[in-house]
């Protein structure tokens, strides 16, 4: 088998800027680039040549008009479903008997229970209260937070199965009182005829999943259509198209986020075992896309994490596809020192960040950009991914710079309260009357100063 051929890039010799710009475009969820592949593809779908962005602006503007029937059309299209209005809703037998047929490896629905209670632990922790604050001359204020009555999760289901993003989207919703939870799922073997995304969604109670995918499955949720009524807030991970989806119907709805392939950054020194950092950059390489960039100041570090990258790559059942983004979308980079790491990293905002160092904790505050950090030898990104309570849904493509990753807050909208007596408006009209004079809102004064000339 050839040496990986990962991209090398060395702050002392390279333009390290240009380097990281480069990385940052492969990485963004760009909808007017398009492969060969797909060129030929939407031709014979659509009959002409598309970009991304063109494919997915037709899809939703024919089922916001056409509804079911745009639907099931574009399900036989592209996913080669033949659904009809009968069968785009899985039933409840098939949930039962996916739990049954899974029953039979207990310790898969042992762990489902575990990681549901670890998620459920984490996100009512850290979950909104209800705040009230008394005014000094009488009356109050509040922030109220309620959840979203109908939400829908896209759950991914080309090239493997994912009960995992089931738990760590539904969980969080549920933990906020989420009323309907609507899941969205391809009609393929990993998808929604997976037994275990099934008896997954069993086990949580969840009983509406409907056999769609790509941007069909966003449209579907959020303009409604027969049989499926439209939802409140679409989250959760998809490909290219899914997400350009989710960007062109926000406004009828919210979202989580519009995210590009999985990413991984690893700072490391001489103390992480190259070992422990090529298993961890191929974790992330093996959901093809997904970008895994090591940054590190010990030469000896990097050389010894590419011959292991090579030497496990070797031994993986997905090791072709882990190879290809590596090559693709991966790069090891050696810089100058730990400082120079932490602006190089915090530059990237990756979705996670993992500090592989002897003393993570000093680091992380110098790095304030990132989804989610882990912290030390013994804390990779798989825990996260499947078991430790954050959502493993997370801000990509250098967005970290001002988005969060999911949680039950995310299913949450608030709204204030304001109450107020006779004296605490008198000890207050004349802020309002001032910036109302200011404004020219001459009714926004009046309306306050009406209550001053009355009896109580």
């Amino acid at each position: 088998m050839p040496d990986l051929a990962i991209q090398r890039i060395d702050s002392r010799r390279d333009d390290l800027s240009a380097a990281l710009t480069a990385l940052r475009e492969k990485l963004s969820p760009r909808g007017d680039i398009v492969s060969e592949a797909g060129r030929r593809r939407t031709i014979e779908v659509f009959g002409e040549a598309l970009s991304p962005q063109a494919v997915v602006e037709r899809i939703c503007r024919d089922i916001e008009t056409q509804g079911l029937e745009a639907v099931l059309d574009y399900s036989r299209r592209i996913d080669k479903a033949e659904l009809t209005k009968e069968t785009l809703r899985i039933p409840m037998i098939d949930l039962e008997l996916a739990h049954t047929a899974v029953s039979a490896e207990p310790q898969f629905l042992a762990t489902v229970r575990r990681i549901r209670d670890n998620i459920r632990r984490f996100q009512e922790a850290i979950l909104h209260r209800d705040v009230r604050v008394a005014l000094p001359d009488g009356g109050y204020l509040a922030q109220r937070y309620l959840p979203l009555e109908r939400v829908g999760i896209c759950v991914p289901g080309g090239a493997a199965a994912y009960p995992s993003t089931v738990l760590m989207t539904a969980v969080p919703a549920q933990v906020t009182g989420v009323k309907e939870i609507a899941i969205v799922a391809p009609p393929t073997k990993f998808g929604a005829r997976n037994p275990y995304v099934l008896a997954t969604c069993h086990e949580l109670g969840i009983s509406e999943i409907y056999c769609l995918g790509g941007a069909q499955a966003v449209a579907a949720l959020a303009y409604g259509v027969e049989g499926l009524p439209r939802v409140d807030k679409i989250v959760g991970p998809g490909n290219l198209f899914v997400a350009l989806a989710k960007k062109h119907v926000f406004g009828h709805v919210d979202i989580d986020a519009i995210a590009g392939p999985s990413e991984v950054v690893i700072m490391a020194d001489i103390t992480a075992p190259p070992r422990f950092v090529a298993a961890d950059l191929i974790a992330q390489a093996e959901h093809a896309p997904g970008a895994s960039i090591l940054i590190t100041w010990e030469p000896q570090l990097l050389d010894g994490v590419a011959a292991e990258l090579s030497k496990q790559l070797a031994t993986l059942a997905r090791g072709d596809l882990a190879r290809e983004s590596l090559e693709q979308f991966g790069a090891l980079i050696l810089v100058e020192g730990a400082d120079e790491a932490c602006r190089v990293a915090d530059l990237i905002a990756p979705e996670h960040l993992h500090i592989a160092t002897t003393d993570p904790e000093s680091l992380v505050a110098k790095i304030p950009h990132a989804g989610a950090v882990f912290l030390g030898h013994y804390s990779p990104v798989a825990l996260g991914d499947y078991a430790a309570g954050p959502s493993h849904v997370l801000p990509t493509s250098g967005t970290a710079r001002f988005a969060s990753g999911l949680s039950a807050n995310s299913f949450l909208r608030s709204r204030s309260v304001i109450s107020f007596t006779r004296e605490s408006l008198a000890a207050t009209a004349g802020l309002v009357s001032m910036m109302a004079d200011k404004e020219g809102l001459t009714a926004h004064r009046r309306s306050v100063e009406v209550r001053q000339n009355l009896s109580p």
